[in-house]
């Protein structure tokens, strides 16, 4: 196993930040798990880094998950169960199961990052959520240098939550996760524009194939490439708010958006509240919101990590003037 000092991360974080890692390693093997848990070093887990903003420079050791491996673990008239490593690339997941035919992950398509961020993140798109599939994760506890295997109840899901953000912080490395997938599919195509992007490719009776396709089409219309514009996705969290403040809201904003949630609580999509308060398509230097969805923040090139901090701080404090409601930001701050 080679640990690396003075390692540039620009090329393991999506926005592209040029910041230095203090020590460095890649985890192709989980026994190598014990030896690094015995260093005193503080451990910064990474996956695809699409989901972090460096700030400064990392004091500590970060360990790039690249653990592999796809295998079914069990199988019945109704299910397959799949144990996926958690390096594994997320969409190329998705586009497995969707290759076999399987029914809950074709919502998720082209989501970025590891099979590890999804049940720490709950990560979620167009009415589906990790936490549906998922059946177990896998990790290894630092201290207690033992691996150990939560059950769906114990990772207490959440919107983007989980027990890996509160009480497991910083204490596991998520090795493997375990989902359940559906022999015969039940189609989520109501939430955003899915029906409507299956309609313009002719689409006349639902499949995990096209909604994947459809789910692609959508987001690369939307979303810039981290490929070409530093990004890390969506940069909050949409927000959840009674109904009673939303009918206040809508008294005053007609055409403000909603989604059902509970029969008291309902989401007001981020993205337009960002929009309604003149930020879409802003640029300041090289930190920016992005022209065709208010809800990502982008670096043109140079942005420092806190240049694009200070802007989300600046887009929190008018949605909150303007509306009165306080968005949560979604990425993981170093």
């Amino acid at each position: 196993m080679l640990i690396q000092q003075n390692i540039s991360l620009k090329p393991f974080n999506t926005f592209g930040i040029d910041v230095e890692a203090e020590y460095f390693t890649q985890l192709n093997h989980i026994n190598d798990l014990r030896e690094l848990g015995e260093l005193k070093q503080q451990k910064y887990i990474l996956g695809g880094g699409s989901n972090i903003l460096l700030t400064k420079p990392v004091s500590g050791l970060v360990i790039q998950n690249r653990l592999k491996g796809i295998h079914i673990t069990k199988e019945d008239d109704n299910h397959i169960w799949l144990e996926v490593q958690a390096g594994e690339v997320w969409h190329d997941l998705v586009m497995y199961t969707v290759g076999m035919g399987l029914g809950g992950m074709e919502n998720l398509a082209l989501i970025p990052g590891t099979v590890g961020a999804s049940p720490m993140q709950n990560i979620g798109a167009y009415g589906a959520e990790a936490r549906e599939t998922i059946e177990s994760v896998t990790c290894w506890h630092w201290d207690e240098q033992a691996f150990m295997t939560l059950a769906n109840a114990e990772c207490r899901f959440g919107y983007r939550d989980s027990i890996f953000k509160h009480e497991l912080k910083d204490k596991t490395f998520i090795t493997s996760v375990v989902y359940k997938l559906s022999k015969q599919p039940e189609y989520k195509t109501t939430y955003g524009a899915i029906a409507q992007e299956l309609e313009s490719m002719s689409v006349q009776q639902p499949t995990v194939n096209a909604i994947a396709r459809a789910v692609i089409n959508i987001r690369s219309s939307k979303l810039p490439d981290p490929a070409i514009i530093g990004n890390a996705g969506s940069f909050f969290k949409n927000p959840t708010v009674p109904l009673a403040q939303y009918a206040a809201l809508q008294a005053k904003y007609p055409a403000i958006p909603c989604y059902p949630v509970s029969d008291t609580m309902v989401k007001i999509p981020a993205g337009w509240l960002i929009e309604q308060c003149g930020w879409k398509g802003y640029r300041k230097n090289d930190t920016g919101v992005h022209a065709k969805q208010a809800l990502v923040i982008v670096n043109y090139g140079s942005a420092q990590g806190n240049e694009i901090w200070e802007l989300s701080g600046e887009v929190l404090a008018s949605v909150l003037e303007k509306f009165g409601i306080a968005l949560e930001r979604e990425v993981q701050v170093w």
